[in-house]
């Protein structure tokens, strides 16, 4: 069973983060795997690294040729299946495939909020057309399946995956006196091993390091969070705080509202934005919390990467975020668009660190057993195989 996986382009965001983590354990996993895409992005050499064979076919101005080609491509490579990460790629690939018993399997990473016109209606078309539809979230399904009146059957929640090797930026000895990837960030470990972070920043040892990981898109919140960071600006908290995402071409508005906040609130020398970066693991495993607002996400990749260092999460109530934290159990959760709550729960983990330090090691334990890249990959083949 050869598996084709369809994507846009290869731009750093938690969609094409989490193939990548898909291919590089695709061959120890047992998965026959290859890529396509039409665009190409800063990701394209690590892709191309992968152990994945992946491919560029790009759209151009002849859909009609594209077509062709694709049809061409998945007969030569003898695909059994076409694993498409957007609607119009499982529409592509259901119209190449006409006549030759390719099955079309859909993963819906974002909602359909924002979809333009043309875009309502290719997700409409497809979304029954499909032979599986996999969502990220029950809640995300649970969504979908209303809207749309999809058959049970054919839809399934397959959590995302993280290959929590890449977060094991610390060690630890084992009675054999051998080092090895301790899966828990300690509450001084990262400080010890790696300052990088509070270096290029220039902030000393008292200073809290709290931070966000994602682009400025609109499932993200980061406003409420720089409202957030005024509150505690004001309550006298020695911090600095770390926005990691890039300003998305498309809407950079969010990002300049957020910069602009916290400009005209004199923030500036207490938060920084660092753009996109390739070192998150590390900066996560420096952190003495993370922070997060979510409109709408679907999953939250950085959420549970937070998780898996075993730092302190705070989180909005958004139904997912509930869902991947057990209602709370494995995060801190404040009211949706709700500052004033979030510094109330701030303040409680400012005053007994050590509890919220011991709840972030049971968290990391619980995320890494259920949110494993190799349990991603695993159900994913049970849906292939369905």
């Amino acid at each position: 069973m050869k598996i084709a996986y369809l994507l846009g382009s290869l731009n750093r965001g938690g969609t094409e983060t989490l193939l990548l983590d898909v291919f590089r354990n695709a061959k120890k996993n047992n998965l026959d795997a290859i890529g396509l895409f039409r665009k190409t992005g800063v990701l394209e050499a690590e892709f191309l690294n992968s152990g994945v064979p992946i491919n560029k076919l790009s759209v151009g101005n002849n859909l009609m040729g594209y077509l062709f080609r694709l049809r061409k491509f998945l007969i030569e490579n003898n695909i059994n299946i076409a694993h498409a990460q957007q609607p119009i790629d499982a529409l592509y690939a259901r119209i190449a495939g006409i006549g030759t018993g390719l099955k079309v399997i859909l993963t819906l990473h974002g909602y359909d909020f924002n979809e333009a016109n043309l875009g309502q209606k290719i997700l409409k078309y497809i979304i029954t057309h499909t032979e599986a539809n996999i969502f990220v979230s029950d809640t995300q399904r649970q969504h979908y399946q209303e809207k749309y009146g999809l058959t049970y059957e054919k839809q399934h929640v397959v959590y995302n995956g993280v290959s929590f090797d890449k977060l094991n930026t610390t060690q630890q000895m084992t009675p054999s006196n051998q080092m090895v990837p301790s899966p828990i960030r300690s509450a001084t470990s990262s400080r010890e091993l790696n300052d990088n972070l509070r270096d290029e920043l220039q902030l000393s040892t008292d200073t809290l390091l709290l931070g966000s990981v994602g682009n400025f898109v609109p499932c993200r919140d980061q406003l409420t969070l720089c409202r957030f960071l005024r509150l505690i600006h004001q309550q006298k908290v020695d911090f600095h705080f770390v926005f990691v995402g890039k300003r998305a071409d498309n809407v950079p508005q969010l990002y300049e509202d957020c910069y602009n906040y916290c400009n005209q609130n004199k923030l500036l020398d207490k938060v920084s934005f660092l753009g996109s970066r390739n070192d998150v693991p590390q900066i996560l495993s420096q952190l003495d919390a993370f922070v997060y607002a979510s409109d709408h996400d679907t999953f939250g990749i950085a959420v549970v990467e937070a998780m898996a260092v075993g730092i302190p999460v705070f989180v909005n109530d958004w139904g997912v975020m509930k869902e991947i934290t057990e209602d709370g159990k494995y995060a801190t959760l404040y009211k949706t668009k709700d500052e004033g709550d979030l510094v109330q729960q701030f303040m409680l983990f400012l005053h007994d660190k050590s509890a919220y330090q011991a709840k972030a090691k049971e968290a990391a334990r619980f995320v890494r057993e259920k949110y494993s890249i190799e349990k991603h990959i695993e159900e994913l083949m049970e849906v292939y195989s369905g």
